[in-house]
């Protein structure tokens, strides 16, 4: 083809967009390489795919023969019109461009300007498949038929009719991209896309009549209901189309002409979803009406009255369906109040944002973050919760919802106007991306993909702007939108409670007080109007303060609504706020760092317990940021941490003076691993660890303090050297929350000192450690428990190493060496305490091991445990230390595997729980699935124990039963929200298995 240069003249291929090396030999073919073609040329050039339109019109030149193409080649010269549906919608479209090959004659369906109405769908919808009505089913309003082609002929005569009335709208759709033509609106699309529909399920329920009943009498009423896109009129170009069938009488068949519809119209023309009706596709396809509206009003869960808000009688028996929505829509407004509606409506959204792969999610326009279904979510939860009141928000499509949000004063009208916009961009985006090959996509190319990212640009309208051509704008476009989208979402629910509670937005329409409680309480608040109230008062705080609240609330609000209690969270946040009234670090903070925020609102709505401590410790706030090897909260050692607190205690001028001290470190430490524990950093042995750390730090500067101030006051040097060894889960490293710390107190007199005086001021020592700890305070308690001594609670609280070897040779018990097995030395004096270890490892571990009456004993006494220590009331099923599975199951048993075999295997010798089933594994004194249940139940029990404290603020072992509660201790211990029910079935499955173990160890 000659190129030349200048106005008028025919341009190349190049110049044209055409990239393919046929496009000059196939423009010749059509005979447009001339003068006269200039104008249809560069029509071409504007298709989406100018090389797919290319490569489709000389296909259809060849399907259309050469009178018809004569016909078609001048309708394209001479009427605009005409020339921009086709070409637009073949390089829009490559498997219309197969429809229109394969039907040679559909050209001619691109003429008109207009597009087919209702009434024109139906009839050739109908005609398609011969359907005539059912008798008397015109006059009663219904759209009931029956067909005379059935069968394979039916199916491939519906989907050429469905496919041509989908050529008509997409051609007018896109062809704006090509000529100056009209702009159909995306609500318009959406409402043919729907109608075309249910003329489409009215001919394959003809098809079905015909098929099941032959030329019997239709004997059954059956209406079929749409729901979701198809039921709003929002359709997609392809789309499920969700239907559920209503019928009198419920019958055999009544199920078979549902089943056909369902078959014809998922071969014809799209999947015909039947999912939404009761209990989903267990439940039976059809029912009558009084079947559903029971099913309705006893079984149904929060997503099932949401997918009722889109309800809409489709096509059958019209009157039916209409009883149908009388029936059920008024229960959609009801919903909101139920007591599940809020933990069911945010695992609803959990579940969806999990279905999608998390390098996918910035590319999908449905599921994604800042996607459609962000803003279908918020706007249906916004008509829940104020429809109950209001019925001018009562509508179906997604766009008039939000215009009705927005008249109501629900939805600020900028916020409304923007919502509304990104959301059709991307429901716009989403159409061009399905008309490409008519399939169900949401996925948007990659980024770097600059062939598909150019056609969806140009098939979605977008041109250059500036120095940034059309692929640079979309990628710009999209990043704006979706931004606007995530920004929005938070502002849609948390904005409009603010200028309710504050009344400084005069330009808007505000909630009133009642409106904004109603939204608090969907949003997951018991107490709505307390929240309110918090609201009110951060937000109007003096000066610049106020001002930052204002700015960061809507997303702190939101994060403390994700959290299991809200309202505490709320108060807390309110309780830190005017406890931190005059630092400015701490809201700016706030402000400039989202993940200090985020996390803050997570451990306030989650934790009275680190709730409390912030409180006294705010500087822990600090480590809420990460740093350059990530969480600050993890940069601590526990290491660095006991000498820093025994180094500042030790400094102190008074013991007063040092207490406090001692306890502001240990609070900070707690604050510390419990922040990092329920945000998910630490595991439960890091946890374990790291308590036991602290405490063993806390009682070494205490026993420092308490030694120094007596030799003050005595004006000589200590008459004996002290040693604490930690008993119980503190001699093994594995400190809760909850837990005491079970110490004994070795002494040993200095040369030439009386032994009688030395033990009584060592008594005197241990005493006012433990009385120092002891005092009461607002931090967790500071309990030193000597009740493991021996002779228990009526022995002396402090002997020498020497009478403790002669008590433990002569008077042992086999509690007592038991309870030996986890001595280990944690604060004092080094060598005194090594010293005991030894001493105690022939205890313990003796030649030969243990006698087997002291291991009958131990047996006889965890079976009296086991049926006596119990509390009253408690289920032994979950209770987290004494049930079944629990804590002292599995410590009993490791324990008496230790006095069994410890003496044969050094490994054994070992005071943590976890370290000495890893030991017993290698040693294979128990299999290592064996090993395996009973590690894993113990991981549990600490795990579900600690998140009891952290949610209660207080010492617990029992698992609430299913409900709120619950749900928050699930939730600290690492779970979502919405899995309380498998958090709990996972302790017991998980304690069930061990307490098997248990019993084998036990011979029981």
């Amino acid at each position: 083809m000659t190129s030349l240069r200048g106005r008028g003249r025919v341009p190349s291929a190049g110049r044209l967009g055409l990239l393919e090396t046929t496009a000059p030999g196939h423009l010749a073919e059509l005979g447009w390489d001339n003068d006269d073609s200039v104008d249809v040329l560069w029509a071409l050039s504007r298709a989406p795919d100018a090389d797919l339109a290319l490569r489709a019109l000389i296909r259809l030149k060849g399907a259309a023969g050469a009178d018809d193409w004569a016909e078609a080649d001048d309708r394209i010269r001479t009427d605009t019109g005409f020339r921009g549906r086709l070409f637009a919608v073949l390089g829009a479209s490559d498997a219309l461009g197969d429809h229109m090959v394969a039907e040679p004659s559909s050209w001619r369906l691109l003429i008109g300007s207009t597009l087919p109405s209702v009434d024109e769908m139906n009839e050739r919808m109908l005609a398609a498949v011969g359907a005539t009505p059912e008798p008397g089913a015109l006059e009663a309003g219904n759209k009931v038929y029956r067909a005379a082609v059935t069968g394979p002929k039916s199916v491939v005569a519906l989907r050429t009719a469905y496919r041509n009335l989908l050529l008509q709208l997409a051609a007018h759709d896109v062809a704006p991209t090509v000529q100056d033509e009209p702009v159909i609106y995306l609500p318009e699309v959406g409402g043919f896309l729907s109608d075309l529909a249910d003329a489409a399920l009215t001919a394959a329920l003809a098809v079905a009549v015909a098929e099941v009943c032959g030329d019997e009498p239709l004997s059954v009423r059956l209406a079929i209901i749409a729901m979701g896109k198809c039921g709003a009129r929002e359709l997609n170009y392809v789309s499920d189309v969700d239907v559920v069938f209503v019928s009198e009488p419920a019958d055999g068949v009544a199920a078979r002409i549902a089943g056909e519809v369902m078959r014809v119209g998922s071969l014809a023309f799209f999947e015909v979803d039947a999912a939404l009706r009761p209990e989903g596709k267990a439940g039976a396809l059809t029912r009558t009406l009084e079947s559903h509206v029971a099913y309705y009003r006893r079984w149904a869960k929060t997503w099932e009255f949401q997918a009722l808000l889109k309800a809409r009688a489709m096509t059958g028996d019209m009157g039916l369906a209409d009883d149908y929505l009388a029936a059920v829509s008024p229960m959609v407004w009801t919903a909101a109040e139920r007591e599940d509606f809020v933990p069911e409506t945010q695992a609803m959204r959990r579940r969806v944002e999990s279905l999608v792969p998390e390098e996918l999610r910035e590319r999908n326009l449905k599921l994604g973050s800042g996607s459609l279904r962000d803003v279908e979510f918020a706007v249906q939860l916004l008509q829940m919760v104020h429809g109950r009141v209001d019925e001018e928000i009562r509508v179906k499509a997604t766009v008039d919802a939000l215009s009705a949000l927005t008249a109501g004063g629900y939805v600020g009208r900028d916020d409304g106007a923007n919502l509304t916009a990104s959301y059709q961009f991307l429901r716009a985006l989403e159409h061009r991306l399905q008309l490409q090959r008519l399939s169900r996509t949401h996925l948007l190319p990659a980024f770097e993909d600059e062939g598909n990212m150019r056609w969806l640009a140009r098939a979605a309208h977008i041109r250059q702007e500036g120095d940034r051509d059309a692929t640079g704008v979309l990628r710009e476009e999209l990043k704006r939108h979706k931004s606007r989208i995530r920004r929005l979402h938070e502002k849609l629910f948390y904005r409009p409670l603010l200028d309710a509670a504050t009344r400084f937005n005069t330009d808007e329409l505000t909630l009133s007080d009642k409106s904004a409680e109603r939204r608090l309480s969907a949003l997951g608040y018991a107490k709505p109007e307390r929240a309110l109230s918090h609201i009110r008062a951060l937000a109007s705080a003096a000066g610049r303060r106020g001002q930052i609240q204002l700015l960061i609330l809507p997303s702190l609000l939101e994060w403390i609504g994700n959290t299991p209690d809200p309202d505490a969270g709320l108060l807390n946040y309110r309780r830190l706020c005017e406890v931190m009234d005059k630092e400015e670090w701490f809201i700016r903070l706030l402000r400039d760092d989202g993940v200090v925020a985020e996390r803050l609102m997570h451990v306030l709505g989650t934790s009275e317990y680190i709730a409390n401590l912030l409180m006294r410790s705010p500087e822990v706030i600090h480590l809420y940021s990460d740093g350059a090897n990530g969480p600050k909260l993890c940069e601590v050692q526990p290491q660095d941490v006991a000498r820093g607190l025994i180094a500042s205690t030790v400094r102190q001028p008074d013991l007063k003076r040092a207490v406090a001290a001692a306890r502001s470190h240990r609070r900070f430490e707690l604050a510390r691993v419990a922040s990092a524990d329920i945000l998910g950093m630490m595991d439960v042995p890091a946890v374990c660890a790291a308590l036991s750390s602290v405490w063993a730090s806390v009682l070494n500067a205490a026993l420092t303090v308490v030694i120094a101030e007596s030799e003050r006051d005595r004006g000589t040097p200590a008459p004996a050297r002290i040693a604490v060894i930690g008993m119980g889960r503190l001699g093994g490293g594995e400190l809760g929350y909850g837990s005491d710390a079970d110490v004994l107190f070795v002494c040993e007199p200095e040369p030439d000192v009386d032994e009688a005086s030395a033990v009584r001021w060592s008594q005197t020592i241990a005493e006012k450690v433990r009385s120092m700890l002891g005092s009461p305070s607002e931090d967790p308690p500071l309990e030193v428990d000597t009740g493991l001594r021996p002779e228990g609670r009526n022995g002396p609280v402090v002997r020498t190493l020497a009478a403790y070897a002669a008590y433990y040779d002569q008077w042992a018990q086999p509690w007592e060496i038991q309870a030996l097995l986890r001595a280990h030395q944690v604060a004092g004096d080094d060598q005194l305490g090594i010293d005991f270890l030894h001493m105690a490892d022939r205890i313990r571990y003796p030649e030969g091991g243990v006698s087997g009456e002291a291991v009958k004993e131990i047996r006889r006494i965890k079976a009296r445990v086991d049926s006596e220590r119990l509390p009253r009331g408690a289920d032994p099923a979950t209770h987290t230390k004494l049930g079944r599975g629990g804590l002292a199951d599995i410590e009993w048993t490791v324990q008496l595997i230790q006095l069994r075999y410890a003496h044969s295997y050094r490994s054994l010798h070992n005071t943590s729980t976890l370290q000495s089933l890893d030991a017993i594994g290698a040693a294979e004194l128990l299999g290592e699935n064996d090993v395996s249940l009973l590690k894993e139940a113990w991981l549990t029990a600490t795990n579900a124990r600690n998140a009891l404290v952290l949610v209660r603020g207080k010492p617990v072992d029992q698992l609430p039963a299913p409900g709120r509660q619950l749900r928050a201790v699930a939730y600290a211990a690492g779970w979502p929200e919405d899995q309380a029910a498998e958090f709990l079935e996972n302790y017991l499955r998980v304690t069930r298995r061990a307490k098997s173990v248990v019993r084998k160890v036990f011979g029981a």
